[in-house]
């Protein structure tokens, strides 16, 4: 019985590696929005222990007052928490492309009467923004799940305000989970520059700022 529940142990995470590269390897090929049933999924008390909520605001650099953009919400968890960052004196607005995920997330800011949050159905090659709406955008886990990456970092630099602040934070877990070094040169190339990394390869965040020398 105990060889059994050995064997058993030391076999699941080999399984767990295996799917999870399975699974990197069929994203790598096909690029396709986070479906609305994965939301609990991910945001699970192993990843919130990783990655509190509040403290990965803060490490993002949201601060009271602030105009913030989050795309990609999931279950809103991160959403809430860079809401209590920016006080009642600022406001996210939060943007997905499946509509499942923003009508959930809608129903959640109503029953937790959230009121600086604006969540919409969106597509991030045309942001439905003025230019320079923003403070500071932030993405969780998102960014390579876009399939035009330098499509989408051009609208990111089109709504930010001339001062404002891109950020990336990414978790090894993560089937989409790209090399720093990787994501720092495809962001540079869209007229960004890396302002601060903070974290190692397991997990990492990416401060850039906005190039406004684009020659």
């Amino acid at each position: 019985m105990l060889t059994q529940l050995t064997t058993i142990l030391c076999v699941i995470p080999f399984a767990l590696l295996f799917l999870h590269t399975i699974v990197r390897i069929v994203r790598y090929f096909h690029k396709f929005p986070m479906p609305q049933w994965m939301a609990d999924l991910i945001d699970n008390p192993f990843r919130r222990r990783i990655q509190p909520p509040d403290e990965t605001a803060i490490r993002h650099g949201i601060k009271p007052g602030m105009r913030v953009l989050e795309v990609g919400p999931g279950s809103g968890t991160y959403t809430l928490g860079a809401a209590d960052q920016v006080s009642t004196e600022g406001n996210v607005v939060t943007v997905d492309i499946e509509p499942k995920i923003i009508n959930r997330l809608t129903k959640r800011l109503e029953n937790e009467c959230i009121s600086n949050v604006d969540a919409r159905v969106a597509n991030v090659y045309a942001l439905p923004f003025d230019d320079g709406s923003f403070d500071l955008i932030f993405m969780i886990t998102v960014i390579n799940e876009i399939p035009d990456i330098p499509r989408a970092l051009s609208e990111f630099h089109r709504v930010l305000n001339n001062s404002g602040t891109l950020v990336f934070s990414e978790l090894l877990l993560d089937p989409d989970y790209p090399l720093a070094g990787t994501l720092i040169n495809k962001t540079q190339e869209s007229n960004f520059r890396l302002k601060e990394k903070i974290g190692g390869f397991f997990y990492y965040t990416l401060i850039f700022e906005k190039a406004l020398d684009l020659t």
